[in-house]
């Protein structure tokens, strides 16, 4: 029996002498009547309440995807536990080499210098050199300096790599470079020279 029928069944096309004939039937007939009319709302009971539960299972299945898939995500970080240990420690043991390379506040100055002397030993004219001071970022600050220097172009390139060779990190930033006033075939380089400072969790600066 399809129960999906039963709504389409016309209530209004039922004959109300037809229902009084039934009282009026033998008892087999009345008695094939009532196990027919307990069957079909029994069959939608069940229709119904197995609707339910299908729902409710399906709600169920996909809670239980959605775990499986936390779960399996989780196996397979705790798979690779040793791996990302193993990259923890590398990592580590980069950023200590780069910490060593990081001056201090007591070592600030003396880098000052070397980029104010490796400029001087490259043959360029220092014309601006302003330290910014410290600028705090996450764990690090950076300490910007800004040059303008002048001279030529391999005189420029040879105090890129001196400060490249310095012991401590220094990074190169904006660099601009244009023809001098007045000076007739030599360059003007403006560039800021950055430096780094690790931060200690209880430093202030």
């Amino acid at each position: 029996m399809d129960l999906a029928k039963l709504n389409e069944i016309d209530l209004s096309s039922i004959d109300i002498n037809d229902i009084k004939k039934i009282g009026s039937a033998p008892n087999a007939v009345k008695a094939i009547m009532i196990i027919l009319l307990c069957l079909i709302l029994g069959g939608a009971g069940l229709f119904f309440d197995t609707k339910k539960q299908l729902e409710e299972l399906e709600t169920i299945e996909k809670k239980e995807l959605s775990l499986r898939s936390i779960f399996d995500e989780k196996q397979s970080k705790a798979a690779n536990l040793d791996a990302y240990s193993q990259q923890l420690d590398e990592m580590k043991q980069s950023f200590g080499a780069l910490l060593r390379q990081s001056p201090n506040k007591t070592e600030i100055e003396s880098v000052l210098t070397d980029i104010s002397q490796t400029g001087s030993d490259s043959g360029l004219e220092i014309e601006y050199f302003k330290p910014e001071g410290l600028s705090p970022k996450e764990f690090y600050a950076e300490f910007p300096i800004k040059l303008r220097v002048t001279g030529r172009y391999h005189q420029f390139g040879k105090f890129v790599s001196g400060v490249a060779a310095l012991p401590r990190i220094v990074t190169m930033r904006n660099i601009g470079i244009k023809k001098a006033k007045d000076s007739g075939v030599l360059l003007e380089m403006e560039v800021t020279a950055v430096t780094y400072q690790y931060l200690d969790e209880n430093e202030d600066i």
